[in-house]
Order: C-alpha cells, then sequence, then structure tokens
C-alpha cells in the first residue's frame, strides 16, 4: 500500500500537524503540544508515533539519545486526501457548499480573502473558455 492510499486517523493526524510545524521533534515536544488541547498519555503518544515510523508516515533520526520524529506525508497532499473525503461524505461533492459553510463558520484574513477572490474571478475566467 503507498502512502497515498494509506488511512491516516485523526490522531495521527494531530501529531503529523505538531511535526510539519518543526524541524524534527521528539516525542516529548510533541506530546507536549497535543496536551494543550486534550488529556493524553506520554506512552500513547510514543506508542501511536512508532506506528506511524512502521506505517511510513513518519522517519526518525536514532542517532541521539532522544529520536528526532520527520513527517514523511506531504501536508498539501494530506490535506487535499481529508478534503476530499469530507467534500464528498459531508458536501455531496459541492465545492461551493463546504467554501459557504466554512466563509460563515470560521474566521478567515483580509488575505484569505482576496486569495479566495482570485480563485473564483480564474474559475470564472476557466468556464467562459
Amino acid at each position: 500500500m503507498s502512502k497515498k492510499d494509506m488511512h491516516i486517523t485523526e490522531a495521527e493526524l494531530e501529531i503529523l500537524q505538531v511535526l510539519w510545524q518543526h524541524d524534527g521533534t521528539t516525542v516529548k515536544q510533541v506530546h507536549e503540544e497535543l496536551t494543550q488541547e486534550r488529556e493524553a498519555r506520554y506512552t500513547t503518544t510514543l506508542k501511536q508515533m512508532q506506528v506511524m515510523y512502521e506505517k511510513g508516515l513518519l522517519s526518525r533520526d536514532d542517532s541521539r539519545r532522544q529520536h528526532i520524529y520527520y513527517p514523511e506525508v506531504d501536508r498539501k497532499k494530506v490535506q487535499r486526501k481529508f478534503m476530499d473525503k469530507m467534500m464528498n461524505t459531508l458536501f455531496s461533492g459541492s465545492a461551493g457548499e463546504m467554501v459557504l459553510n466554512a466563509l460563515g463558520s470560521y474566521k478567515t484574513s483580509p488575505e484569505e480573502l482576496d486569495a479566495i477572490k482570485k480563485m473564483i474571478d480564474k474559475a470564472k475566467q476557466t468556464k467562459k473558455s
């Protein structure tokens, strides 16, 4: 099974989110960030990261006393996979409905709104061609 086809759990996604923010991270650092959001045992975080390493989602540098873990899956590709699943299961394939729901429910910066407007303008131009 390729990384592209691999199932990533919600808990694994939380760990990946922490790892994507850092350039190499220990289990302890990941665990400390995770416990700011929810209660978790260190041994659970350690085991989860070991499983992710075995699945090929993470690599690790074990040349030091504390292993340093790195994500082996691209953030944009994982976001796309989750977005595709969410759009198809929750929004019946309607990108418009998903965007309207997101814009109505979450804060959006002026820069993000400008980028969205540019994408809409580009999509309109593509439709005309």
